[in-house]
This record gives C-alpha cells, sequence and structure tokens, in this order.
C-alpha cells in the first residue's frame, strides 16, 4: 500500500538583510535539494539581491521573478533548480554594500517582512521565515517591522526557542532584568500558557504539558505566589495540562527528560542559556503569536562573511523545513 504524499505548503522566505549573510545562505540551502519535498519555498524580496547571491555561492540555480498582486503560477515554488521571486520592494546591485549597515538595507528588510506577513494573513502563504536581520540598519531607516518587532499584527508575540526534547517560550524577550518583575503579571503569564497550548495542537506537537519556570531560586517568591502560580491554576481550570511553578535550575532538564512537552521562561537569558547549552547547533526559532507558522534563524547578519559565500546554511535551512512542518500540522521537522 503506497504512502500519500507529504502535504507541501508555500512557505514564504525572505533573506534577511541583503548587506548580511542572509541571500547567500538562503540560495545554498535552495541549492541543497532539501527544501522542496516538505514544502512549495518561495522569495518574497528582489530579484538582483537573489542574482547576486547566486553568483556569490556559485550555485547551479535559475531565477524566475513573479509579479506582485498577481495570482502565483500552479507551479510556484516546485522547480528544484529554479528559484522563485516575488518581487516586493525593490533593491539594486548597486545599493548592495557587503558588511555595513544602511538605512536603505534597513528599510527594504522591514517592508519585505511586512509583504511576507500580509500574504500570510490572507492565506497566499502557510507559513515565513525571517533570515538575518539588523535592528540597527532599520533604526537607522527609521522603521519597525511588525514581525521584526516580535509583535506580528496585533497581537502580542513570543519567541519560541527549540533544539531536539528542549522547546521554551520565553515571557519576556529583550527586557532589561530590572523590568521583568513588572512584566510578570497573571494575565501574561495566563495568555502565554494559553497560546502556547493551542500553538501545540494546532502545529501536531499534541496536547503535552508544560511546565513553568518559576522566576526566583527555587520558585519561591512575590511573583510565584500572586502572579505565576494562580495563571497555572486558571489555565488547569481551562483543561489545560500544565504544571508549576518549577525551580528553574532544575525544570528544563526535566523537558529533556520528557516529562513535559515545552517550558515558559520567565525572562531572555534564563530560556536562552538552557537551549544554547543543551544543543545550540540545532536550535529552532519560531515565534507565538502570529496566525500562521513564523520561523527564524538564531544568529545575526554575520558582517565578517557576507559577500564571501561561506557561510553556513544549516540554520535558515533548519528554519523552512520547520516552517513547513508546522504549517503542515505535522509537528516540528
Amino acid at each position: 500500500m503506497s504512502t500519500p504524499p507529504l502535504k507541501r505548503p508555500i512557505i514564504g522566505i525572505v533573506a534577511g538583510d541583503p548587506n548580511g549573510i542572509g541571500p547567500e545562505i538562503l540560495v545554498k540551502a535552495w541549492a541543497s535539494k532539501a527544501l522542496h519535498p516538505g514544502c512549495r519555498p518561495l522569495v518574497i524580496g528582489s530579484t538582483p539581491v537573489i542574482e547576486q547571491a547566486i553568483r556569490l555561492v556559485g550555485a547551479p540555480l535559475l531565477v524566475r521573478s513573479l509579479a506582485d498582486g498577481v495570482a502565483l503560477p500552479a507551479d510556484c515554488g516546485d522547480d528544484v533548480g529554479r528559484i522563485d521571486v516575488l518581487e516586493s520592494a525593490a533593491f539594486p546591485v548597486a545599493a548592495i554594500h557587503h558588511g555595513q549597515d544602511t538605512a536603505a538595507a534597513g528599510a527594504v528588510s522591514g517592508a519585505w517582512l511586512d509583504h511576507a506577513d500580509r500574504l500570510a494573513r490572507s492565506g497566499v502563504l502557510a507559513g515565513t521565515v525571517m533570515g538575518p536581520i539588523s535592528a540597527k540598519a532599520m533604526d537607522m531607516a527609521g522603521v519597525l517591522s511588525s514581525i521584526a518587532s516580535h509583535k506580528p499584527g496585533h497581537e502580542a508575540a513570543y519567541l519560541l526557542l527549540r533544539s531536539g526534547a528542549l522547546v521554551i517560550a520565553h515571557l519576556t524577550d529583550h527586557l532589561p532584568l530590572r523590568e521583568v518583575s513588572a512584566a510578570i503579571t497573571r494575565a501574561a503569564v495566563s495568555t502565554l500558557i494559553g497560546k502556547l497550548a493551542e500553538a501545540m495542537a494546532l502545529w501536531g506537537l499534541g496536547a503535552g504539558r508544560i511546565g513553568v519556570a518559576g522566576f526566583n531560586p527555587h520558585a519561591s517568591g512575590l511573583e510565584e505566589k500572586n502572579e505565576i502560580a494562580p495563571a497555572i491554576d486558571q489555565a488547569r481550570a481551562a483543561g489545560i495540562d500544565v504544571d508549576g511553578p518549577i525551580s528553574p535550575d532544575s525544570i528544563f532538564r526535566h523537558c529533556i527528560e520528557g516529562r513535559y512537552s515545552a517550558v515558559i521562561a520567565m525572562y531572555h537569558d534564563q530560556g536562552h542559556i538552557a537551549i544554547k547549552t543543551w544543543g545550540f547547533a540545532g536550535n529552532n526559532v519560531v515565534f507565538l503569536g502570529p496566525p500562521y507558522p513564523h520561523t527564524t534563524v538564531a544568529h545575526g547578519v554575520a558582517y565578517d562573511l557576507a559577500g564571501t559565500g561561506q557561510a553556513d546554511h544549516s540554520m535558515i535551512q533548519n528554519a523552512i523545513l520547520n516552517a513547513a512542518s508546522l504549517a503542515a500540522g505535522r509537528g516540528f521537522y
């Protein structure tokens, strides 16, 4: 009996800042031929940027330019040897300055990201991937993409990191430690528990148990008593299988050992240190919040490597494959 073909959703990929390594690693991931069995990849950007990256990498790939506002062709993303580029904001080769932050690159990064978000929300794309961006370049341009700011669309968004068995959603991200305590509220914790449980079911991860880390040593403090524990009780009453607050020095090991399907960390370093110590090379980044899978890489623009064609493409390849697998309800890649 033959196995039915896997669902191949259309995944929109924004290569990131054109002055960084994003376009190069995207081209290398495409040339690996690993993307197409699980999805139909589509680049949101500008053809000259991708053609320049192909020359730098030396990949035997063609480019097909697709006009915005026109229905995608039936064979979109089907040809392994041809990169389909949906023309968004234009960016000529002359504007590429590898290794430099420029306002032009920051502006186009934001425009491409917001275009991908609109297409996903309209149903054209089943998921999106954000290549490495430069926050400095975007700041120079005076733009703040809704996706890049971790607040896609109109809803709050949360960073979720995964490496093997360890899955960590972060209540706060780039927030100074002195401000984290005030951000730990019953409403905030409750919202994140609900979003995580909903996403796990939608993405095909099942209704596994969620563990919630405490904020203080041994999960013993006012934040746990007044905010975290009541939020957990509220989630349990709603039928969510959640446990905590649990001492942050042990909860991540419990997840690795299979006691929890995912853990909620209270702040950036609490979760990031755990994930990068456990398995840095294989980690994946997903945003909780948008109504579609949105993934990204766990590295920056690597200006020291930009323009050399030598940057490693494994993380963006995994980001694309994870977006496709989650969009198809197959769980993590």
